[in-house]
């Protein structure tokens, strides 16, 4: 067994170990800047949406309350191109987070609930989630009457009504 042993001087120990931490603060700061401005927002989607128990934990899991079972189960296909009528719906859903445009010319199913908490309910009100492979892909809250259509979060206002 071999020991080596050195004498530095306090002057440079000190020293080495203010660079060393200089660095270690402007490392530091250099990322957490840079986190805001290039931060991409993470995608709304959820995997592992198998059953129904599924679906109505997502749900509840953003504030909401709905029928124990969906009033409809569609299968929906979502088109290859979208026209203008689409523009408003797309932009609900990216605003979300989802992104329809990856699933050009793929199957959905949308199942619909009847929606129980809603605030200041005056007409009935359903949720739809549409799941791809067992992901959420997409949503929104309307009215029966299509009064209002909006996003998922129970933070948001209702939207005049656009076509889907």
């Amino acid at each position: 067994m071999f020991i080596i042993t050195a004498r530095l001087p306090k002057k440079r120990v000190l020293a080495g170990g203010a660079a060393a931490l200089c660095c270690c603060i402007l490392a530091v700061l250099a990322l957490t800047s840079g986190l805001g401005r290039g931060a991409v927002a993470v995608s709304a989607e959820v995997k592992n949406i198998k059953s129904n128990d599924d679906r109505l934990a997502y749900l509840n899991g953003l504030g909401w309350q709905v029928s124990p079972q969906p009033i409809a189960t569609e299968e929906l296909l979502i088109p290859e191109e979208f026209d203008d009528s689409y523009e408003g719906y797309l932009k609900l859903q990216t605003d979300q987070g989802f992104d329809l445009t990856q699933y050009r010319g793929k199957r959905v199913k949308r199942y619909t609930y009847q929606l129980t908490n809603y605030p200041t309910q005056a007409e009935p009100v359903q949720i739809a989630l549409l799941i791809y492979k067992n992901k959420v892909v997409g949503g929104q809250i309307q009215s029966s009457s299509g009064s209002f259509l909006r996003g998922l979060s129970s933070a948001q206002s209702p939207l005049p009504s656009a076509s889907a």
